[in-house]
């Protein structure tokens, strides 16, 4: 089954994006002078003549949850912009909102479940399922129609990803400062801060629940065993020299926060 193949018209609504979004705001302000207006005249310039192939092809919009892998406490909400490179592989950028000044978060590969097979057991404890996320009703396609976005989540829910954040703006680093970080996803409910995602929902004007209750009939795929590493005892991390970002040494160390129990804080 191919990853992405919708319909005409479901392939006209995701292309409209954020015609319909609700406003998320960057969480920190960058340090620096305001533009210029030598630099508004270069930014003008810019587009006007220069052609973005890779930027036009950012052509769908996903919002979700992460949380650090080995500090299941830590966790935020992620704005994905992505191109689907075919029917088999989308490439994302990820942001912490969805307005002008957004701060790009990082980058997440998705792939569906025929590539993800072929990879070696050590890399695939390095990516997450999305099962959990889209029947929970946490992921969405903000500004399409609720048709439209059934029909995306059937394509996604067997898909996985493996997201990789490099300024971490949720805990207000105006700069992405030290390494990147290895980013994970809910398999359970009662995993996510619940006031995380009622505010997300608030914003967006819409219910978690009631989509959870409308995905009810979407097949649950088997997820691979070797997915979702940080289950299962193998959780990676790159090591932070500067120390700038979370102590995510010491909690490696630490017992994971069971599925189906609250992370009561988004908070380091």
């Amino acid at each position: 089954m191919s990853l992405i193949k919708l319909s005409v018209a479901s392939c006209l609504a995701v292309v409209a994006l954020t015609a319909c979004n609700k406003e998320t705001q960057s969480n920190v302000a960058a340090p620096g002078a305001e533009k210029s207006t030598s630099t508004k005249i270069l930014e003008a310039g810019a587009v006007a003549l220069q052609d973005k192939p890779p930027v036009d092809a950012l052509n769908a919009y996903l919002d979700g949850f992460h949380f650090y892998n080995g500090n299941q406490k830590v966790q935020m909400e992620a704005h994905h912009y992505c191109a689907i490179l075919n029917d088999d592989v989308i490439q994302c950028v990820i942001y912490d909102g969805n307005v002008k000044d957004a701060k790009i978060m990082g980058v997440e590969y998705i792939v569906s479940a025929n590539v993800f097979k072929g990879l070696p057991a050590e890399e695939k404890a390095l990516w997450h399922s999305h099962v959990h996320e889209v029947k929970s009703g946490q992921l969405l396609a903000p500004g399409i129609p609720e048709v439209a976005e059934k029909e995306l989540m059937k394509k996604l829910v067997g898909t996985y990803g493996k997201t990789w954040h490099t300024w971490h703006t949720d805990i207000d680093k105006t700069l992405p400062l030290g390494v990147p970080q290895l980013m994970m996803g809910f398999t359970a409910d009662g995993q996510g801060d619940p006031a995380m995602v009622d505010a997300r929902d608030k914003r967006f004007g819409i219910d978690s629940a009631k989509k959870k209750a409308d995905r009810a009939d979407i097949p649950s795929p088997a997820i691979d065993p070797e997915a979702d590493g940080w289950q299962h005892g193998k959780t990676f991390q790159i090591s932070d020299p500067t120390g700038s970002q979370h102590s995510h040494e010491a909690a490696t160390t630490e017992k994971q926060v069971a599925p189906g129990t609250n992370a009561s804080s988004n908070k380091p």
